[in-house]
């Protein structure tokens, strides 16, 4: 495994979750929390709650997610900007994007004491769409069973995380994933709005037989 900085950030990742598990109040501090954010200044729950997850689980899907489609936009950044800008670049975008991914439900439960999250779901979400604006036609294979052009299966996912987002209740943010998937495209066209048209002509030329 190539020792990216998309390695790297899974690492760092990995070791702050590992920590939250054992340490209960550092995961509580750094926990995703509107409310505390508002009351006491808190801004750095923005950024430090995608660096822990809430079980293995969690951790290992957004990790392994992250892998894939985080060196994909790695690479294509290092290739358009250069090795110091590129890196710069992708860490930006993943920064940013947990927390851009983040402001419609801190300004949702900002006044509910309640409400908690966690997780790096926004920043894999960009990558995951940022790739698909890239390659539209490679496939993304769901449980290594079912296979579908990376354009296909996003605009499925949007249209799940809309509806599941609007019902909210299942205990998952899903606003977090759609507008980290929306600040991924953005993200790639703002940077290379030529990517827009190389999408568009990709999706004119797919034949689905």
């Amino acid at each position: 495994m190539d020792l990216s900085l998309t390695v790297i950030l899974i690492g760092i990742t990995a070791l702050t979750s590992y920590q939250a598990w054992k340490k209960p109040d550092l995961l509580d501090r750094w926990m995703f929390t509107p409310f505390l954010i508002k009351k006491h200044n808190q801004w750095d729950r923005f950024v430090l709650s995608g660096l822990i997850h809430k079980d293995q689980m969690h951790l290992l899907f957004n990790m392994f997610t992250f892998y894939f489609f985080g060196r994909v936009v790695e690479m294509f950044l290092l290739y358009r900007l250069g090795k110091s800008i590129g890196l710069a670049a992708f860490l930006l975008f993943y920064i940013g994007a947990i927390v851009i991914s983040d402001l419609p439900t801190y300004l949702k439960h900002k006044e509910n004491y309640h409400y908690r999250a966690l997780g790096a779901s926004g920043g894999v979400a960009a990558a995951v769409f940022a790739s698909i604006i890239i390659m539209p036609l490679s496939d993304i294979c769901l449980f290594g069973l079912i296979c579908l052009p990376g354009f296909v299966l996003g605009l499925l996912f949007l249209i799940y995380t809309i509806v599941q987002a609007k019902k909210g209740n299942d205990g998952i943010n899903h606003d977090a994933h759609l507008y980290g998937a929306l600040f991924g495209i953005a993200f790639i066209l703002i940077m290379s709005p030529q990517s827009g048209i190389h999408f568009l002509e990709q999706i004119k030329s797919f034949r689905p037989f």
